[in-house]
């Protein structure tokens, strides 16, 4: 069975999708995002500068476009068993997916954007990679920590982004390596996604969510919040709605998709971040797999 997985934020760069323009069908869906936007994106991507496209009103958007126009030219080879998105990533998947139109699937990520955006700032905020600690750990020790701190990004085993205030992040960091985290990196971001202080943000997209019209998906979408499929459109509206403040469980995604069939991933979108990740979870279910046996 094949899966179709779409990446999140941080995996845009200049030149990307330059060469699906040359696709006369490509062409006329980033002339058609260009009037949508209301400025000419497909510039920027394809030969504007870093800090250009690391602007939010151009990240989300960009690596959507390039996502969802990819699996709009290959057509009839697209034909996914399952498919699914990390944080951003899963905007991408319901478009492509036949769940939402690409004009409404642009609009949400637009909209998605400014909120995230106005949420930072209005409170400081931060997030951290944590290296080398097991999941459990990581959440007793954010859950004791007496600040704004949760687990975010769950993506492969060993590796957990945490996010949250400023001193949330800080502490968990101290407490998280001297428990025996490898690294405890933060990131260069602008807030704290995926945790409750983009409650604002959820309110503000959630109104744009259910005034859009989301149709029943041509194959199971894998979302964020629980890792679990589905496909009816209430259910991924609702879901849909809480990723905002839920985790990304890309870990337990990976692992229930395996467990559901899927021998192949196709990652569509600048990139291949997600394909890393796959690797890594695939491991351990093997070996997993082994010890029980």
């Amino acid at each position: 069975m094949k899966a179709y997985i779409f990446p999140g934020q941080g995996a845009q760069f200049v030149g990307m999708g330059k060469d699906l323009y040359e696709h006369p069908k490509a062409a006329a869906l980033f002339e058609q995002a260009n009037e949508i936007i209301g400025f000419r994106i497909s510039d920027i991507m394809f030969g504007g500068t870093d800090e250009e496209l690391k602007q939010t009103n151009v990240t989300q958007p960009a690596i959507f476009l390039h996502s969802v126009i990819l699996a709009k030219v290959l057509g009839d080879n697209f034909k996914p068993d399952m498919v699914a998105g990390h944080s951003l990533g899963e905007f991408s998947a319901l478009v492509a997916a036949n769940a939402l139109s690409f004009e409404d699937g642009l609009r949400l990520v637009i909209a998605r954007g400014n909120a995230m955006q106005k949420a930072c700032e209005a409170q400081p905020s931060t997030m951290a990679a944590i290296l080398g600690l097991a999941d459990d750990v990581v959440e007793k020790i954010c859950a004791e920590v007496d600040a704004v701190v949760v687990p975010a990004n769950y993506n492969c085993p060993g590796q957990l982004v945490i996010s949250g205030s400023i001193e949330g992040v800080d502490l968990a960091c101290a407490k998280l390596t001297e428990a025996g985290a490898k690294r405890a990196l933060k990131l260069n971001v602008g807030g704290a996604f995926h945790s409750p202080l983009m409650e604002p943000a959820k309110i503000e997209l959630q109104a744009a969510i259910e005034a859009t019209a989301i149709s029943a998906p041509i194959c199971p979408v894998y979302q964020n919040v629980d890792a679990k499929p589905y496909t009816d459109p209430a259910e991924i509206k609702s879901n849909l709605i809480k990723q905002l403040t839920g985790a990304v469980r890309w870990t337990q995604t990976v692992g229930n998709m395996l467990a559901d069939g899927a021998t192949e991933f196709v990652e569509v979108g600048p990139g291949n971040v997600l394909q890393g990740l796959v690797k890594k979870v695939s491991r351990e279910v093997q070996t997993s797999s082994a010890a029980i046996a």
